[in-house]
């Protein structure tokens, strides 16, 4: 019996693999599989066979987060804070090498000739920025001295805009161009010159006793970094590709924004992990 099971294990998981499935939220249909590809990506250089089962039904934010916490789910994934990092293990790699901290604005069409003129943080105080009503960003915006309009509901922020509530509307590199299609009915356009800059890394979490799987994921993004192979996968996202056509990078300038709610682990300084402007424009030319 105890040969037959031995024979039985070893067809199972060949080469010594070990098996393993995660579960995770269910995915949206309107949202990006980017970051659960690059997690089977980097768990793809680990020697535990992965496999994923998202749940039957979508769980909020906050149900997510507790259903981590209790260990229902194994991995999450989001922009970091000090409250994330206290409660969850954070992999200190931001999945989009930096590109989620760029921000682009969402205006009024018409109204790109008062953005012309905009080169610094003082200019910027010249005007309002619409912001959800417990998001990070509003709180980084207004420790830098702009002024604020919030709204408990997202697409009542795109309304305030078109009616006039606040001039600007700063959304994550991949969102803009996305949304302002999506909210065609109004009178809306992405600005074309400026990139407000401030670092807001998305990362993966798991919970706070599963050092393997914590352990397996940074490993892999680092191998993937070392090796290249980050880069194609960045490179050959549509969501990547779409955002290089749209946004003109060499057409605009940017003006950076202090966060101090960044925990404080944060790896800013290796610069491996982050994508300049300058990189973006050349792994575009390279890659695209």
């Amino acid at each position: 019996m105890i040969i037959r099971l031995v024979l039985f294990v070893a067809l199972l998981f060949p080469s010594g693999l070990q098996a393993k499935t995660l579960v995770i939220n269910k995915i949206r249909a309107t949202n990006s599989p980017y970051m659960l590809n690059l997690l089977k990506l980097a768990l793809s250089y680990s020697d535990t066979e992965y496999t994923f089962k998202e749940l039957p039904e979508r769980l909020t934010k906050t149900a997510s987060r507790e259903a981590l916490r209790l260990d229902e789910i194994n991995v999450i994934w989001g922009g970091t804070s000090k409250d994330m990092e206290a409660n969850y293990r954070p992999i200190r790699i931001d999945g989009y090498r930096g590109l989620m901290s760029m921000r682009f604005l969402i205006i009024r069409k018409g109204d790109q000739a008062r953005f012309n003129a905009i080169r610094t943080l003082e200019d910027l105080k010249s005007l309002r920025f619409g912001q959800g009503r417990t998001w990070t960003d509003g709180k980084i915006l207004e420790h830098s001295g702009l002024t604020v309009r919030r709204s408990t509901k997202k697409d009542g922020l795109y309304h305030m805009l078109d009616g006039g509530r606040f001039e600007a509307f700063p959304r994550g590199a991949t969102e803009a161009w996305k949304e302002v299609d999506q909210m065609s009915s109004l009178a809306l356009e992405v600005e074309e010159k400026l990139i407000i800059s401030y670092p807001l890394p998305t990362y993966f979490f798991v919970n706070k006793d599963n050092l393997a799987l914590a352990r397996d994921v940074e490993n892999g993004l680092e191998a993937a970094i070392t090796d290249g192979t980050m880069d194609n996968f960045f490179y050959s996202s549509d969501r990547v590709r779409s955002f290089l056509k749209n946004a003109k990078l060499t057409q605009r300038r940017v003006i950076e924004l202090n966060n101090p709610f960044l925990p404080e682990a944060t790896p800013i300084d290796r610069d491996e992990l982050w994508l300049t402007i300058d990189e973006l424009i050349e792994g575009a030319a390279q890659f695209m």
